[in-house]
């Protein structure tokens, strides 16, 4: 193993990772094609464990640019802790459905969608739906612009959106706030219900995972591990900044192009190039 080459693989898959989990691009799709070129030099287990921690790292920036709002116990007056736990019940409600889908059929999902034909595919549609969806809504009036008019049966139907996620390609954060909009919630309200929803889901994750590789690492793997989650977590903070700035003044159809143009680039490679 050239150590070296290792650890500028880890800071790009970490760059990768911390633009790709928030931006609706599909981290899935982006990861299939550096994986590709930037090969970890390590076991498949320690790959594995690899992929899904860096995106604890990225759900560690939600946590800290958050912190003020999610955190009950900094909050000056009972009516306000009162509105956190009502957030955070909201965002469990939310989770319930990806959550049982996803106990229930991992290893059906795993086994047949995981690969590259699901994900070209899952990228080319969705692109399409996005542009399609902020079509249809650019005149739509809003009617849930703050967590106060997010009610629970709205929160499980944001959830429900979550589960498109489950296939690779989909975006978990692209289903989850294209999905909300879709139902009249507010953009920037949007983005922030799917961000708080990623808290759970990837802890939970990433704790089984790390149980599941027995946290015997090698010095150099730990290492690797720790600069990806490192580099992932300072670029989550600006893509989640980036985002929440962007979706202010503009819609989501550039990104479904872009998904589009990615998805062609999947299909081209894949079934042309290194076929």
């Amino acid at each position: 193993m050239n150590f070296l080459v290792e650890i500028i693989k880890a800071i790009i898959l970490g760059i990768v990772q911390g633009i790709t989990e928030w931006l609706p691009i599909s981290s899935t799709g982006h990861m299939l094609l550096v994986d590709e070129f930037l090969v970890l030099d390590a076991s498949p287990q320690f790959k594995e464990m690899f992929f899904v921690v860096i995106q604890l790292a990225s759900v560690l920036a939600v946590i800290l640019l958050y912190f003020q709002k999610l955190n009950p116990f900094t909050q000056p007056t009972t009516k306000e802790r009162k509105e956190v736990f009502s957030i955070w019940a909201k965002v469990l409600v939310g989770v319930i459905p990806a959550g049982v889908v996803g106990v229930l059929f991992e290893d059906i999902i795993q086994e047949r969608f995981f690969n590259w034909q699901t994900v070209a595919i899952a990228l080319i549609v969705y692109g399409v739906l996005f542009i399609l969806i902020e079509y249809r809504n650019k005149n739509k009036k809003q009617n849930a612009l703050n967590w106060h008019d997010v009610s629970y049966p709205r929160a499980f139907m944001i959830g429900l959106f979550q589960v498109l996620a489950l296939i690779p390609g989909t975006s978990r954060s692209g289903s989850t706030i294209i999905g909300a909009i879709s139902i009249g919630t507010a953009r920037p309200l949007a983005a922030e219900f799917s961000f708080f929803m990623s808290i759970p889901v990837m802890l939970g994750a990433s704790l089984l995972k790390l149980i599941g590789f027995g946290l015997a690492f090698t010095t150099s793997e730990l290492i690797i591990l720790l600069v990806g989650c490192v580099v992932s977590f300072l670029v989550s903070i600006w893509a989640i900044k980036f985002l929440m700035h962007y979706i202010k003044q503009n819609d989501f159809s550039a990104f479904g192009w872009y998904r589009i143009v990615v998805g062609l680039l999947v299909i081209l490679y894949f079934g042309f190039i290194a076929a």
